[in-house]
């Protein structure tokens, strides 16, 4: 079976994502929430769907505002139930809007969701599902698997033998830095 780093190449969606976004990691906590929330809402789905579908989420999620979507109340929800542009699945919208609320208090404890997860690691896959069950809604094993090692809290998004894996070691992700592998 082939790998991202296989499929993804000059595909126009997926290569982008993969060559500019996948593994990096990510500073501000408006575009690891919006990470989050994409990867809740790739669970059942294929990845390419989420990507078609992102500039429309995007805009339903207030350019993933942690404040703006924490705020949602009852109006904003139906909105999102209604938006064919996006995926309208009520535990997903729900959790979203939950773990907006969520990452604003990690933010008011920790300064912000990037020293939440940065004061959490390192941790084993294992140890960061536990975590993310015990703070977030909607965040199984292959969410947080998917959402840790593209934001680059875990290895794995890219082979070795992936020219863009030298540039992402390059930009020392959590996980190298951690083994001493940068």
């Amino acid at each position: 079976m082939a790998g991202y780093c296989d499929l993804a190449p000059d595909h126009p969606f997926h290569g982008p994502y993969h060559d500019r976004e996948y593994g990096f990691p990510i500073d501000g906590d408006n575009a690891l929430f919006e990470r989050l929330i994409l990867e809740i809402n790739q669970a059942g789905l294929s990845w390419l769907t989420v990507l078609k579908k992102r500039d429309a989420f995007k805009v339903a999620f207030d350019d993933f505002s942690i404040a703006r979507v924490a705020a949602y109340g009852d109006s904003e929800r139906q909105r999102l139930l209604n938006d064919a542009g996006i995926i309208r699945n009520r535990l997903k919208i729900d959790a979203t809007i939950h773990n907006a609320k969520v990452i604003q208090t990690l933010q008011n404890e920790h300064g912000s969701f990037k020293a939440w997860l940065d004061n959490n690691h390192p941790l084993t896959l294992d140890g960061w599902v536990r975590l993310f069950k015990r703070t977030f809604r909607f965040t199984g094993p292959e969410i947080v698997n998917e959402f840790l090692m593209s934001t680059g809290y875990l290895p794995g998004a890219h082979s070795d033998d992936c020219p863009i894996q030298t540039h992402v070691l390059a930009t020392c992700p959590p996980w190298a830095t951690i083994r001493g592998n940068t």
